[in-house]
């Protein structure tokens, strides 16, 4: 599992993607989400403006990030 570090309390779903190297622009984000290949916590995500916090786990492809940071 690898850390998508952040230093707010909480980061949207299409902006973890792409910190997390999955996606490569907002646009490929929201595809990902909008065709159900993304899940938070285990659950299928279709929110695009979903908040994650730290602890928070994002699952695409057989690859998985949780949310960590300072």
């Amino acid at each position: 599992m690898t850390e998508i570090s952040i230093r707010d309390d909480h980061i949207k779903l299409g902006q973890a993607l792409k910190l997390s190297g999955e996606a490569g622009s907002g646009v490929d984000a929201k595809y990902m989400i909008t065709q159900g290949l993304v899940k938070v916590n285990g659950t299928v995500c279709l929110e695009r403006g979903r908040k994650l916090y730290k602890g928070d786990v994002i699952s695409f492809d057989d690859k998985e990030y949780i949310i960590g940071g300072q």
